[in-house]
């Protein structure tokens, strides 16, 4: 049975039992939220290595880092290391979205070496079998893609992409809105393409229920994809968008009567001003689905510090409700990530992550800071290294130039914490 079957029945499972521990919320209520599904628990039933993350309603604000080779770059060993910064720097999942090399061995090894749920889209692996075995993605079959699905749900997959709604309907609306860049998702163009050529609807769209027979099997989480999502400001908050929104709720009601978890991907790029109203948008289409958004980017201008701009979009987001923040990295629009770029991508969505969760209450969160500011008024480097979110950096920074006291080389002898305690004799301990 899926965790959301178990969750109706009144039933709590381990991964429910270890995520209420996890968040400090009463297991009554992870129990409640995951049969309302407005929490869901990526736990393939074949992932034995996994340490189950809950994402939604209530919880903490989650980061997925994504990782994978493309068909330039990137073997086995690179994404490994990858796999292994996102773990040690607090992600709590990762997507292997390989499109270069053996990208089932690649996939295989990554579930098997991974203690965070990782989820996948699988139209990539359906479109370059598509390639190698008939010339072209758009001689890719309906069953050549469900055995793709149904592959990477049997090696343990907690969480699948799927672009169910991109439909004729949500196309020719795209049609009629001439956006600037028309179609950013990858895997949205994969199956635009397909059904433009083939003069078929989409077959996740069609053959919904036979996804998901395959991700009640194993409790695979559908992650519905947003093929649609503005790949600019311009495009943000646009009909086509909003259309395939519109038809995602509709499926996470079908999904949610199947038995089968599911959340809402979304945009992309939104400037400041319109990202709280996208995620009331999602909450409201899609009855408190958890909302799983890719930033969002608040300008298109800052290519090469796009970690940056996400990040900012993402505590916005986060703080209005989204509940799974996507990371991006340095890399983004311009190169594949290295392991390097991979850690700042992690670093950035976990700030965004943390800021808004000490927006929305959370104890936890805004403990962990005053902690920090203890530390500070103490001078106490080695705590203030301990408590951060990397602290080798932390610690590289702070030795970069030596200074003759206590306190940091910036104040040198006129560290204002240093003279204040002076004064009046009071120390951070004594709060």
């Amino acid at each position: 049975m899926t965790q959301l079957e178990l969750a109706k029945q009144g039933a709590l499972s381990p991964q429910m039992k270890h995520v209420a521990q996890q968040e400090s919320v009463s297991e009554e209520t992870i129990q409640q939220y995951v049969a309302e599904g407005t929490i869901v628990i990526p736990a393939n039933v074949n992932h034995s290595s996994l340490v189950p993350r809950g994402i939604g309603k209530g919880l903490t604000v989650k980061v997925n880092a994504n990782i994978g080779t493309s068909s330039d770059y990137g073997s086995i060993d690179s994404e490994l290391e990858k796999l292994r910064l996102t773990i040690q720097f607090g992600a709590d999942a990762v997507m292997d979205l390989s499109t270069g090399g053996d990208i089932s061995s690649i996939r295989q090894t990554i579930v098997a070496a991974s203690t965070l749920p990782v989820g996948t889209v699988p139209i990539y692996q359906a479109g370059i079998e598509a390639i190698e075995r008939h010339g072209a993605i758009v001689n890719m079959s309906i069953d050549d893609l469900f055995a793709a699905i149904e592959q990477q749900a049997e090696e343990g997959v907690d969480f699948m992409t799927v672009h169910c709604g991109v439909t004729q309907a949500t196309i020719a609306r795209l049609k009629r809105q001439r956006r600037v860049t028309d179609i950013v998702s990858r895997g949205g163009a994969f199956l635009v393409g397909w059904m433009l050529h083939n003069d078929q609807e989409n077959p996740l769209y069609e053959y919904y229920d036979r996804l998901l027979d395959l991700a009640r099997r194993f409790d695979v989480t559908l992650s519905l994809g947003d093929g649609m999502r503005p790949g600019s400001l311009a495009d943000a908050t646009d009909r086509a968008q909003v259309e395939e929104l519109i038809v995602l709720g509709e499926l996470v009601d079908r999904a949610r009567d199947a038995g089968v978890q599911a959340m809402v991907e979304g945009p992309g790029h939104v400037p400041l001003d319109q990202i709280t109203t996208n995620v009331q948008l999602e909450k409201s289409l899609c009855h408190g689905a958890p909302f799983y958004v890719l930033g969002p980017l608040v300008t298109d201008v800052a290519a090469g510090y796009d970690h940056i701009t996400a990040a900012i979009g993402g505590a916005i987001a986060a703080a209005s409700g989204a509940d799974f923040l996507c990371y991006v990295t340095p890399a983004e629009h311009l190169s594949l990530p290295d392991a390097e770029d991979v850690k700042i991508g992690v670093i950035a969505s976990r700030i965004a992550a943390h800021a808004a969760d000490i927006a929305r209450g959370t104890k936890r969160a805004a403990e962990w800071d005053r902690k920090m500011s203890v530390a500070r008024k103490n001078l106490d480097w080695e705590s203030q290294a301990a408590l951060s979110l990397d602290p080798e950096k932390v610690r590289l920074v702070h030795n970069k130039y030596a200074s003759a006291g206590p306190a940091c080389s910036m104040c040198g002898d006129y560290c204002a914490m240093a003279l204040v305690e002076k004064y009046l004799g009071i120390s951070a301990t004594s709060c």
